[in-house]
C-alpha cells in the first residue's frame, strides 16, 4: 500500500506468516509477535502446534459447550465437517517468561475417529496425535496465532497455504526452467535461480495488476499461447518499432486493454511518488 505524504512516498508493508509445525519455534514466534523489526513490525501468523502431553491435558479440560463446528472452506451448499475447534487455555513455559509479553492464542482442532480398533491392538500407533475424550477417540491438531480473528477464520486462513508452495515451485522449476541449471558453478546457478524468481514475480504481478479478470490462475503456457506468442508484423519506421495486428485478431482487444491498464497503473504510481509520468 502506497501513502503520499509531503510530496514523498511512504511504503506501508503488512506481513503475514503461516506454516506447519516445522515453524513452531519459540524464537521465531517471539520475533513475529514482538514486532521489534522496524521494517516489518508485528507479523501476524498462524503456525501448527506440537501436540505434546501438556497440550493434550489442556485440551481435555475444555468444556463440551466450548467446541464449535468447523465448516468447510468456501462452504456454499456443501455439508459441514465433523471437525470442531476450541480456544485452549495453554501457556507454555517460553510464553510465561515475561508478564508484559505479546499474547498467543492456542486453538485445538479435533475430529472423531470412527474406525474400530482391530482385536489384539489396544493401542495402535497412528501417524498423528490422538486424544480420548469420554468414550470417543479424536484426531487432535493445534494452531498458535496472534491474529485477532475468530477461530474458524484463523484455521481456514492457516489451511489455505496447502498446495500453493508446491504449485509455485513447479512453475519456477518447469515453466521457467529454474530446475535446469546451466552449469556446475554455484555463482552462475545462483544467478540463474535469481532470474527465475524475478521472472515469476513479474509474471504474477502482471496477471494480477494489468491482465483482465480470470487470468490470475493461468500458468505460463496459457500466457504464451493467449498473449505472448501472437503473430504480427514488425515494422521499423522513424526510429520506432511497431507491431501491426489485424483489428480482427482475437488478441487485439486484449493488448489494448493491457496497455491501458499499464498506463493507468503508471500514472497512479507517479501521482503517489511525485515521479514524472510517461511521455
Amino acid at each position: 500500500m502506497f501513502v503520499a505524504m509531503g510530496g514523498s512516498m511512504i511504503v506501508a508493508i503488512h506481513t503475514y506468516y503461516r506454516s506447519d509445525t516445522a515453524a513452531y519455534q519459540k524464537d521465531l514466534l517471539r520475533y513475529c509477535a514482538e514486532g521489534k523489526n522496524e521494517r516489518f513490525g508485528v507479523i501476524e501468523f498462524a503456525v501448527g502446534v506440537d501436540v505434546v502431553e501438556e497440550f493434550k491435558r489442556a485440551v481435555a479440560g475444555v468444556e463440551e459447550g466450548e467446541w464449535h463446528r468447523l465448516e468447510r472452506m468456501g462452504n456454499g451448499n456443501r455439508p459441514g465437517t465433523e471437525q470442531e475447534w476450541a480456544e485452549v487455555c495453554f501457556v507454555p513455559t517460553w510464553v510465561g517468561y515475561r508478564k508484559n509479553g505479546p499474547e498467543y492464542r492456542f486453538l485445538a482442532i479435533r475430529e472423531p475417529l470412527h474406525q474400530r480398533e482391530l482385536p489384539g491392538m489396544d493401542s495402535p500407533q497412528l501417524p498423528f496425535p490422538t486424544l480420548n475424550i469420554g468414550e470417543v477417540r479424536y484426531k487432535l491438531t493445534g494452531v498458535v496465532t496472534n491474529r485477532d480473528l475468530s477461530g474458524d477464520d484463523v484455521i481456514r486462513w492457516y489451511r489455505a497455504r496447502c498446495g500453493k508452495a508446491e504449485e509455485v515451485h513447479a512453475v519456477m522449476k518447469n515453466d521457467l526452467a529454474g530446475g535446469h541449471l546451466p552449469s556446475g558453478r554455484f555463482g552462475a546457478n545462483a544467478a540463474w535461480w535469481a532470474i527465475t524468481v524475478l521472472a515469476y514475480n513479474l509474471n504474477s504481478l502482471m496477471k494480477r495488476l494489468v491482465m483482465p479478470e480470470g487470468w490470475a490462475p493461468k500458468r505460463l503456457k496459457a500466457m504464451r499461447f493467449g498473449f505472448i506468442h501472437i503473430a504480427g508484423r514488425v515494422v521499423t519506421h522513424a526510429r520506432r518499432l511497431v507491431i501491426r495486428l489485424s483489428e480482427s485478431h482475437p488478441a487485439y482487444g486484449l493488448l489494448l486493454e493491457v496497455r491501458r491498464r499499464i498506463h493507468a497503473l503508471w500514472h497512479e504510481h507517479a501521482g503517489l511518488s511525485g515521479a514524472p509520468g510517461p511521455p
